[in-house]
């Protein structure tokens, strides 16, 4: 029977997720601009029957209202006047109003938190608790709160209350999304990304009511906001391709709302080209940052911190398109200005980045010089010269020096294992990267070791489920190489799932994962199973990478092979010819290919003629659009079992 090829996915982390100060950066935009609307303290609608009735006297006696006497307007006792002045008679009720204006006032004007406190619990006691004024006043405390980082639980009381007040009004959505928002940041800092994002679909969902219906009020800054937060708790659930939509919406908003070239887009632009790269689409990546790169240029210069980061991320992005020599153009021109600038520890990084570059355009031995220098200028345990000493045994390991490879991977192992807990998703990192030296070395066992403790660290942060979808893939690949079918099979499938929820099903990701399960099951001797795997990661591969891509072509080969052992041979000439016809079309530079795949159709028809093939077994349905639905799989399943 001929195996299955099996298709290593190429994911990889490349940079870290968004920062989480983008959660909070709207927040005083927002309620600057909603306090100055209708919606102000000062502004809110009152009964007309409440209003004192009292009207200021025309005739002004004595020097009471003197400039000149400012003295006896603050002792009215010292009037020289003769005339007798009656004190108006307020009511009760009139009192109690004057009081609640005066507490509102003391109320906008507190600016530290221990006086919005004091001023709020002042409020507190004198508004009744389903009071429009106090909803909007725990929602501004709220925010004060959340935006100083106080303790969560504290802030979501707030939230809470404002919530439930504000909707029981009904009267003002645009306060009910606010609200939302709010309790959607409170509960991302707790880590309840589930309950943050049904907040935040709410607020969402309420802000797009209120833009079909034309509101008066300019909803951009709180639309902004809820958009930027969806991205960052969908980033941090895993889920990085839908966080993508929502992080571009906000680049959208925020270009509306913002000066074409401010320095809040050149930042803006550059979060959402991180977030690009980390996905590994590098293509609409690098338009991003260059917008980033041209915006900061032009408003701080060309030897700018910012222009700094700027080219070490577009350093990233080429790389990532394979253009090396200008990421290393990029980088040199980074090192200069945070050499300028002081910058030790970035200089440092974007040296150790130099290096990798160079090692991909083959430069092997002005790499190790380059890295030799670095070590003098770390310290022995830090995290920095962890990654020296990996990037140093990468150099080795293609000058196949890999006795000397091996002991600089061991010096790194020896770092990075006491700083687990400090820096856990670098280290994991750092571990994926030590372990796919081992494969190259053909030291699997050392491998699947590093990434087993690399998928212990990733498992307890929720955010990194791409990272555990991948390591998990790359493990289950390992055994599969190694001949332990059996143990690989939980770890491919565990990681089909994590790559769907994390990319979506259609990502080539998957597609590689279902082809090594095809593979595994296709070893077991189960071909009905292997045939549905490689069915399905074949419909996956036509639509992210064409059916002409030589892995979409050894996915469809691989097809055939599992009907072959079904003794389906019609079905398997049928894939086999589909092999031939995309080998065909890469010309000349697949003659070896497409010699081979003519070979392997002759020997079906040989086969087919000398089988007494029963009823034949139908095929999944493979058109780039169709979906394998769950009862033909089910159908199929059970053809195996019977």
């Amino acid at each position: 029977m001929r195996k299955a090829s099996l298709i290593l996915s190429p994911l990889r982390n490349s940079i870290n997720p968004l920062s989480d100060k983008a959660i909070s950066h709207f927040k005083a935009l927002i309620f600057a601009h909603h306090f100055h609307s209708d919606f102000s303290l000062g502004h809110l609608e009152r009964d007309p029957a409440s209003e004192p009735h009292l009207k200021p006297c025309k005739n002004h006696h004595g020097l009471l209202y003197n400039k000149g006497y400012k003295q006896f307007q603050r002792s009215p006792c010292r009037n020289m006047d003769t005339i007798a002045s009656k004190a108006p008679s307020i009511s009760s009720r009139q009192r109690k109003i004057k009081e609640k204006e005066v507490l509102e006032e003391e109320f906008e004007a507190a600016t530290s938190t221990d006086e919005i406190l004091r001023a709020f619990e002042a409020m507190e006691s004198a508004f009744d608790e389903k009071d429009k004024r106090l909803g909007l006043s725990c929602l501004k405390v709220g925010q004060h709160l959340d935006s100083v980082g106080e303790d969560p639980e504290t802030t979501l009381n707030y939230a809470t209350r404002a919530l439930e007040i504000l909707e029981f009004d009904g009267k003002d959505s645009l306060l009910v999304a606010m609200a939302l928002h709010l309790l959607g940041s409170v509960n991302y800092a707790l880590k309840r990304f589930n309950d943050s994002l049904g907040y935040l679909n709410r607020a969402n969902r309420i802000l797009q009511e209120l833009e079909l219906e034309s509101c008066d009020f300019d909803i951009k800054p709180v639309s902004h906001a809820v958009q930027l937060l969806l991205g960052n708790v969908k980033t941090a659930m895993g889920r990085r391709e839908e966080a993508l939509v929502n992080l571009c919406n906000s680049l959208r908003i925020k270009e509306s709302i913002f000066e074409p070239n401010s320095r809040e887009l050149g930042v803006a632009n550059r979060e959402v080209a991180e977030a690009y790269a980390a996905v590994l689409r590098f293509k609409e990546a690098l338009p991003l940052c260059l917008k980033a790169l041209e915006i900061h240029n032009e408003l701080l210069g060309q030897n700018s911190v910012e222009v700094a980061h700027d080219r070490r991320l577009l350093g990233v992005i080429y790389c990532g398109l394979e253009e090396h020599q200008k990421a290393l153009e990029q980088n040199e021109m980074a090192q200069r200005v945070l050499k300028n600038w002081g910058l030790s520890s970035d200089v440092v990084e974007a040296e150790i980045d130099a290096a990798n570059i160079q090692i991909a355009l083959g430069k092997h031995e002005q790499a190790i010089a380059t890295l030799r220098g670095l070590v003098q200028q770390t310290k022995k345990e830090s995290g920095t010269r962890a990654m020296v000493f990996i990037a140093m045994a990468k150099a080795l390991c293609h000058q196949e020096k890999f006795a000397d490879s091996k002991r600089c991977c061991e010096i790194a192992s020896g770092i990075l294992e006491k700083k687990e807990i400090e820096q856990p998703t670098k280290i994991a990192e750092a571990y994926t990267e030590i372990a796919m030296l081992y494969e190259t070395m053909n030291e699997f066992e050392t491998a699947i070791s590093l990434l087993k403790r690399a998928l212990a660290i990733c498992e307890k942060i929720p955010q990194e489920q791409h990272s555990e979808a991948s390591t998990s893939g790359r493990i289950g690949w390992l055994l599969l190489l190694t001949g332990k079918v059996q143990q690989a099979i939980p770890y491919l499938e565990s990681a089909a799932e994590r790559l769907k929820e994390s990319f979506g099903p259609k990502h080539f990701g998957v597609g590689y994962i279902y082809n090594n399960l095809g593979a595994a099951y296709l070893e077991l001797e189960r071909p009905h199973s292997a045939a549905q795997m490689f069915a399905l990661a074949k419909d996956v591969m036509d639509i992210a990478l064409g059916p002409h891509h030589v892995d979409s072509i050894e996915t469809c080969q691989n097809l055939a092979n599992a009907y072959c052992a079904m003794g389906s041979y019609g079905l398997a000439m049928e894939f086999q010819q589909k092999v031939i016809d995309a080998w065909a079309s890469h010309g000349p530079s697949a003659r070896d290919e497409f010699s081979e795949a003519h070979r392997l159709l002759e020997q079906l028809k040989n086969k087919g003629k000398q089988s007494s093939e029963g009823a034949p077994i139908k095929a999944l349905p493979l058109s780039n659009s169709s979906k394998v639905t769950h009862s033909k799989i089910m159908a199929l399943s059970d053809l195996e079992v019977s």
